[in-house]
């Protein structure tokens, strides 16, 4: 019998990833936005805080199991900022506006001439069979890299253009879809998720 799981985003590329990801069991991947109730408020304080946050939220309004995620840039020059505030980060900023250029925008100004441009994209996935689950499922990736001087690549979003990937000699936006998928914290936090996934239901 197949079993229906609330993804929570709207992004259909994300439902379609996790279909694909999840096709070994027989899952039905919906997306939160299809049941029409506001997303969660994500007021947590780490990366797995939020994506707990908002798979419970989205148990509790449709009353199935969810499946969320949260990641971010961390830079270690800036005490692993922009973390759980990177899609944010120029938001209220006068001079940058918001959105991705002006979140680049912001961090290259931030970082100025700093030496140590070391970083990291994080990502937790977070399972839950129902609201009140005292065993989710959390699943973590991380892609190691450094921040660059300057933007390249028009692949990818976010902070792509600025993350060089030293292994491939190359910045993030610079990657096919199939290199970032392998690569990526996403990626790596997708197969983890997986792997428990299948222990527990297959």
């Amino acid at each position: 019998m197949t079993k229906q799981i609330v993804l929570a985003t709207g992004n259909k590329g994300k439902v379609i990833e996790m279909q694909t990801q999840l096709e070994e069991l027989d899952f039905e991947v919906l997306p939160q936005s299809q049941f029409g109730f506001e997303e969660a408020i994500e007021d947590g304080l780490s990366f797995v805080e939020n994506a707990l946050i908002k798979a419970r939220h989205a148990c509790k309004n449709t009353g199935l199991p969810a499946i969320a995620d949260d990641s971010g840039l961390e830079v270690d020059a800036l005490k692993g900022a922009p973390g759980i505030h990177s899609s944010r980060y120029a938001d209220g900023s006068k001079e940058q506006g918001r959105g991705d250029i002006a979140n680049n925008n912001k961090l290259l100004l931030t970082l100025g001439d700093t030496k140590n441009r070391s970083a990291r994209f994080q990502c937790v996935i977070v399972y839950m069979e129902h609201e009140f689950d005292p065993t989710p499922i959390i699943s973590q990736g991380r892609w190691e890299g450094r921040i660059a001087e300057a933007a390249k690549g028009d692949s990818g979003f976010g902070y792509d253009p600025l993350f060089y990937v030293p292994e491939h000699g190359c910045h993030c936006a610079e990657l096919t879809p199939e290199q970032k998928q392998q690569l990526s914290h996403r990626g790596k936090a997708l197969t983890e998720l997986k792997r428990h996934l299948l222990e527990r239901f297959a």
